[in-house]
């Protein structure tokens, strides 16, 4: 499935399903026909959010189905990260099985340097030119600035501590940083094991305090793209 298909059914059971039946036990019902117990699983685990031990966060995204096939991002998305790409080095953060990457240099045959980093990095596809290292984003192993462009996508929803993450993803920047997170509404019972939600693009402005002068945040189909300029040039915005 694609993330264009998972997007028009996340506006229906999102925005056109009133609270009162999103919530209630007649839709994990009908979510468990689909997702099984691992439905309720989630609702638990995000439950229990700020008492989890990090081997509880790990098993369950090992056990986790994958819903989309390569990357969470939709075709618009990847276009728009694609061309925002600055310098000869890339890192992108939360890499998964790495098929952003091939397409980052894929349109982008100048690039020097792209690494890959997520916290289980077995499943990604070891190829040519493309280091990955694991490590989680909250403490990434990398200089200051040691990277032209910063990539990180639908990982801040999953992070307990987004700040810490947010800021070590500036902290590893040195020209770009582009994040995107699926704009949506929190509900008891949702398929993905998010913590964060943001449902309007000013919403995922706020978690991005202090926001530089230059900064792009646009709604794509569902999904929030942001762009900041980092480095010397950037400032904070008044």
């Amino acid at each position: 499935m694609n993330r264009e298909t998972t997007n028009r059914i996340r506006f229906v059971i999102e925005d056109v399903l009133p609270p009162i039946l999103r919530d209630s036990a007649m839709f994990r019902g009908l979510a468990k026909l689909v997702w099984g117990e691992h439905i309720v699983h989630l609702a638990k685990f995000r439950e229990r959010a700020p008492l989890l031990t990090p081997e509880e966060y790990e098993t369950l995204y090992r056990h986790h189905p994958r819903v989309h096939a390569g990357t969470d991002n939709s075709d618009a998305c990847i276009h728009r990260i694609v061309g925002a790409i600055e310098g000869e080095s890339v890192c992108d953060v939360g890499c998964g099985t790495g098929a952003l990457l091939t397409h980052i240099r894929a349109g982008n045959p100048g690039l020097k340097r792209l690494t890959g980093v997520d916290f289980v990095v077995e499943d990604a596809a070891q190829l040519d030119g493309i280091d990955y290292v694991a490590a989680r984003i909250e403490d990434l192993p990398f200089a200051d600035g040691e990277f032209d462009t910063v990539v990180c996508t639908h990982v801040i929803e999953h992070v307990l501590d987004y700040r810490q993450a947010i800021a070590e993803l500036r902290r590893i920047a040195r020209r770009r940083l582009i994040i995107v997170v699926p704009r949506e509404r929190e509900y008891r019972y949702s398929f993905n094991p998010h913590f964060n939600f943001f449902p309007y693009t000013h919403s995922f402005l706020r978690a991005m305090h202090p926001l530089p002068a230059d900064y792009v945040c646009v709604d794509i189909g569902r999904d929030i793209f942001y762009s900041e300029v980092r480095g010397e040039q950037a400032k904070v915005a008044a």
